[in-house]
């Protein structure tokens, strides 16, 4: 039933979801293209029911645009489901699933239904010819334009109701939450659509289990044609949990933080190499003996020269910012940690004069929360303030929080309980009194981080619900089009942009790169679709345009696959995300790759450097033939040992010699979704994958397995259970049970016998 009332200012409210749909279609009609945000703000009970009505309803035509539609890991073998039966369980058992997207998954989508996405889940759908047909490859700046294209007429999301609404009242305002990123220019759009009488409905869907994110985040019950308030509990966030950090991931990020400037600009990814990156970024900050001696260990300085000229090793005074299209886990912890400290302002003058303070040698640590004599000059400077105060002006240094609200100006001078003075900025008296009583505490609506949407662990959408109101207003969700991109003809930001921006690092990952400088990131050779541009290639491009900065590129530099160990450094590939004239920095666990504005042999020789050694001589060897080296390029001995004991000695070495009670690197850096057993289990799987990805590696594994005298096996009893073992120790029963049962049993056994004595994780 709908319980369609004014309490939403105009909006429809329901509380029935059919209902809604009803609604829906009286509105816009049976031809319904609808956008659904990327990630985990998709209003998922109210597409799961447009879905069915279109299933049963083939008059109903649905066409469904979206990004990352996310799913629950799939399990591929008996051991596999067995060893992710509890945690699929304890993770995933309440939490909304997508009905259009398991259609898509198993092939069975009706013909009156379309899904298109412009990002998949990575690697989730390479076989899948429908998703791979349908795929649409677009920079994430492009999207909004792109939906228009595509016809959308509806939007559904979730949003977060406004926290302070008293018991049994509507909401006042809603939050975007977790995906202001296309919707805020969406809106604009679909106003105007709809002001040319084109019918388009945009629909809410309350979560509460969303943080209410505030600034750009929050919109007017009235952007929203229905909403949908469903019963609770609310359908828990899709939590994406934090994967185990190897040494090879934790050498990448230790190298990446060193190339971060104090005062400057992160951007990040998810994943474990952005985990890497914020973990040693904490390490830096924090544990600097460690750090710097772990530096002189690897001679970091020594064989990597770009560090010293754009990053560091010493701990950051004043701090960074964050802008990254992608708000992830790692920016709270830097946040928690007081790392993420230098705030930006959306003052254009005020960011203007922060920035030219940033290399004064007057300027103190925390500048840019405070203000100061240095910032009244720099401001007068600009033309921003008058040298001598105007009623203006005094109202101006009190909205951004230079002046206290209480200073008042009457006939030239500045008056303060007791304190009276000129209003001359220049005068001794007056600067004295300014700084004694006239200073506010802080600056206002300054921003540590700028995000687009975000996703991550449950710990994460936590810490972001149990942030004090001041803490959480000091990150604001926004438009991705303020965020990917410096350029924008309608909002006119771009002298902003450049001045909150300082020494921006701008960190994105990739699967291979080519000696020439080329970055693959989203697709194989044959066209198909890995996960997405997104909006690496925007960031990439920034990095050449804003004053200071540089694009970072990470990858490890191998893989395995087919039993095989192959090398991500490749000397060409017939797909390519970032062309190699975009090439600025490259990182492997082996080191730092600076490209920039450097000739092609010199390019060759820096990428060939970082590879693994077990691949330099035959990627030399071609370099060579195509005439990219000289017949005589010999590497530098300092990169010819580039093989993982390498590393790892070093890191034991560090372990070895600096007395703390952690390691310097561990597998799990903050939060970790898997109980001890889990992991324990995890890794004797991880073994068993790689034992038998080969033909002759399954044969000789299976005899092994077979020859094991399990009688003989010290019982893990938790994992036995775990697995769902716990009644298979009579191997007989095994055999009542099927070869192939017995086999896997015996395969898990020998799996963890192989691991039991190792440490490593």
């Amino acid at each position: 039933m709908s319980n369609a009332t004014d309490a939403y200012a105009g909006a429809a409210a329901h509380t029935d979801v059919e209902s809604l749909i009803d609604e829906l279609i009286a509105r816009v009609g049976k031809r319904i293209v609808i956008g659904l945000p990327l990630g985990i703000g998709k209003a998922a009970t109210v597409i799961n029911a447009l879905y069915r009505r279109a299933k049963a309803d083939p008059s109903l035509s649905l066409k469904i645009v979206t990004a990352l539609s996310l799913s629950a890991p799939a399990p591929k073998s008996g051991l596999e489901a067995r060893f992710l039966k509890a945690f699929l369980k304890r993770n995933y058992a309440d939490v909304a699933t997508l009905d259009y997207d398991r259609a898509v998954r198993s092939g069975e989508l009706p013909a009156n239904v379309e899904v298109t996405e412009f990002f998949l889940q990575a690697a989730g759908y390479l076989g899948n010819n429908y998703a791979q047909q349908h795929y649409i490859s677009s920079n994430y700046t492009h999207v909004v334009r792109d939906l228009l294209l595509q016809g959308i007429n509806v939007i559904a999301q979730y949003v977060a109701p406004d926290p302070e609404t008293a018991a049994g009242l509507a909401p006042r305002c809603f939050s975007l939450s977790c995906n202001p990123d296309l919707t805020l220019d969406l809106n604009v759009e679909l106003n105007r659509l709809k002001a040319a009488g084109k019918p388009v409905c945009r629909i809410a869907e309350i979560n509460d289990n969303l943080p209410f994110m505030p600034n750009d985040a929050v919109v007017g019950v009235d952007d929203f044609e229905l909403i949908f308030d469903p019963p609770k509990p609310h359908s828990p966030l899709f939590a994406v949990p934090s994967m185990a950090v190897g040494p090879a991931e934790h050498m990448i990020g230790f190298y990446a933080s060193s190339l971060l400037r104090d005062a400057g600009t992160l951007q990040i990814g998810i994943g474990s190499l952005g985990t890497a990156l914020v973990h040693s970024t904490i390490l830096r900050q924090h544990e600097n003996e460690r750090y710097t001696q772990f530096a002189d260990l690897i001679k970091l300085q020594e064989r990597f020269p770009v560090v010293a000229d754009i990053g560091g090793v010493e701990p950051f005074t004043t701090g960074l910012y964050g802008c990254s299209e992608m708000l992830t886990d790692g920016f709270v912890q830097l946040m928690r940690r007081k790392i993420l400290t230098r705030p930006v302002y959306k003052d254009l003058a005020l960011q203007q004069a922060l920035h030219a303070l940033a290399d004064s040698a007057t300027v103190e640590p925390m500048l840019n929360r405070k203000a100061s004599l240095p910032l009244i000059d720099a401001l007068v400077a600009s033309g921003a303030i008058d040298r001598v105060l105007c009623d203006a002006d005094l109202a101006y240094l009190k909205a951004i929080g230079v002046m206290k609200s209480g200073v008042e100006l009457r006939e030239g001078k500045l008056y303060f309980d007791a304190y009276e003075c000129t209003a001359d900025t220049t005068d001794t008296e007056t600067r004295t009194a300014l700084e004694d009583a006239l200073f506010a505490d802080e600056l206002l609506y300054g921003i540590l981080a700028h995000g687009g949407f975000f996703l991550g662990p449950k710990e994460f959408y936590d810490a972001l619900r149990n942030m004090e109101a001041t803490e959480r207003s000091a990150i604001c969700m926004t438009s991705v089009r303020y965020i990917n991109s410096l350029y924008d003809h309608r909002l006119g930001t771009e002298q902003l942009k450049i001045a909150q921006r300082a020494q921006a690092r701008l960190m994105n990952s990739a699967m291979m790169v080519t000696a020439g400088g080329a970055a693959v990131s989203d697709g194989l050779d044959d066209g198909r679709v890995v996960s997405g541009v997104g909006g690496q290639f925007n960031f990439v491009e920034m990095a050449h345009q804003l004053p200071g900065a540089r694009s970072v590129l990470m990858l490890k530099s191998t893989r395995e696959a087919g039993g095989e160990t192959r090398s991500n450094i490749v000397f060409n590939y017939a797909h390519q995300t970032i062309p190699r004239h975009l090439r600025d920095i490259f990182i492997t666990e082996y080191g730092i790759a600076d490209t920039r504005g450097k000739q092609d042999a010199e390019v060759y020789a820096a990428i060939i450097s970082i590879a693994d050694s077990r691949f330099q001589p035959a990627l030399i060897e071609q370099a060579k033939q195509a005439g990219k080296l000289p017949k005589d390029f010999r590497l530098d001995a300092a990169h010819t040992n580039n093989f993982p004991s390498t590393y790892q000695h070093a890191m034991q070495q560090l372990d070895t010699s600096f007395t703390a009670e952690t390691p310097a690197f561990p597998p799990f850096p903050f939060d970790c979704a898997f109980t001890d057993t889990e992991l324990r289990v995890g890794k004797a799987l991880k073994w068993l994958k790689t034992a038998t990805a080969s033909r002759a590696g399954m044969a000789e594994t299976v005899a092994k397995a077979w020859l094991l005298k399990t009688e003989a096996y010290e019982v893990d009893a938790k994992a036995l259970e775990l697995m769902g073992y716990e009644g298979k120790w009579n191997t007989a029963e095994g055999w009542r049970a099927g070869l192939k049962a017995e086999t896997e049993f015996r395969l898990f056994l020998l799996a963890m016998r192989q691991t039991a004595d190792d440490a490593e994780a």
